[in-house]
């Protein structure tokens, strides 16, 4: 069993820690996060997984981006994380929909992620024709959920 709650400051160095274990330390040099550089993620929608032990299971975080010459807000997600001893027990799932559930009662009307859309085309995500991640993103990648009519162009860090 799980429990979910906002991630907090104290929980900062654990959750770098939990991404490096899962996708490396070098995960920082990858484009989608220089939107994140000076940027804070959106408090109330990064979550943690606790086990009951109160051991570190999952994390996810949500970023503020602007997309398109007219600036469309979206969301960011990621990264979403499970340790490696507790993977294939649907916390990554649970993690993602509850973020999900949390940034739709924010009222955030787009979602964007950098992933692979036979995985997470099951939480409604498919590939943004348009929407444009600094290279080398595969455009395949781009995902996004929510609504994108009439939105495309690069995506630029948020500026408010």
């Amino acid at each position: 069993m799980f429990h979910l709650r906002r991630e907090e400051p104290e929980d900062r160095w654990e959750v770098e820690a939990l991404y490096d274990l899962c996708f490396a330390p070098g995960r920082e040099a990858l484009s989608s996060y220089r939107f994140r550089d000076g940027v804070p993620p959106v408090r109330d929608l990064c979550q943690v997984a606790r086990d009951g032990d109160d051991i570190l299971a999952g994390a996810v975080r949500f970023w503020p981006v602007h997309v398109g010459a007219d600036g469309a807000e979206a969301l960011l997600l990621g990264p979403i994380a499970v340790h490696p001893t507790r993977q294939g027990e649907g916390l990554g799932a649970l993690l993602m929909e509850t973020g999900l559930d949390l940034a739709r009662e924010a009222g955030w009307p787009r979602l964007l992620l950098i992933g692979d859309a036979p995985y997470y085309g099951r939480f409604g995500f498919a590939t943004l024709a348009g929407v444009e991640m600094p290279p080398p993103t595969n455009p395949a990648r781009v995902l996004g959920l929510g609504d994108w009519a009439g939105i495309a162009g690069p995506v630029t860090a948020w500026r408010h």
